[in-house]
């Protein structure tokens, strides 16, 4: 499928999670405009060090959107499904477009994560967001299921874009919560080990 792009290092969408976007650069209010005209698919991915397109981004749906007095657009994604960039096309619009296949979710997927799960991601979390003091409510997120609750944490917490991205390439909720763990826990462990060095 042919897909407009936003590449936007750190802002990682994920399966089942909503994004909000500030549009106000000309080429991408074109990319919007672009995308309202067709299906509203936008592939949200990240780039590299050289501007060069990570292999693995996420289709967000625009599932609503605002225009602004000043020529803006505010805009909410919906994560639709991963996709994979088979190639780059060529630019004959002001943004990047691609041909892109959507992945499949992986049959162990389908797998919901137990509560037992959910409790311990929960009690990590909430030592975590102390720590590095994000203001987040917490009992918002403990309302929804494990997995969406994990990708809401893995978008919205401050990891390196390398980790998101590698958390967004992880096609099994079992898996991706294994990671999002032991990513949380060396954060919490390299917070503890800076604060016995000082």
């Amino acid at each position: 499928m042919e897909l407009p792009i936003f590449p936007l290092n750190g802002a990682v969408l994920f399966p089942e999670t909503s994004l909000p976007l500030n549009i106000f650069e000309s080429r991408y209010i074109e990319m919007v405009n672009y995308a309202l005209t067709r299906d509203r698919y936008i592939g949200m991915i990240q780039t590299d060090n050289d501007n060069k397109l990570y292999k693995i981004g996420c289709i967000g749906r625009i599932h609503s959107f605002n225009e602004t007095g000043d020529g803006r657009y505010l805009i909410s994604l919906l994560g639709i499904n991963c996709f994979s960039v088979v190639e780059e096309l060529k630019q004959t619009f002001s943004f990047r477009r691609v041909e892109a296949k959507i992945l499949q979710k992986n049959e162990v997927e389908k797998n919901k994560l137990n509560e037992d799960k959910k409790f311990n991601l929960f009690r990590i979390y909430k030592k975590y967001i102390e720590l590095k003091k994000i203001g987040i409510d917490i009992n918002e997120i403990e309302k929804i299921d494990c997995n969406q609750a994990m990708k809401f944490i893995a978008m919205v917490s401050p990891f390196e874009n390398t980790e998101k991205q590698l958390l967004l390439e992880t096609n099994d909720d079992l898996d991706f919560y294994n990671k999002l763990i032991s990513m949380i826990e060396l954060e919490i462990n390299g917070i503890f080990d800076n604060t016995s060095i000082n």
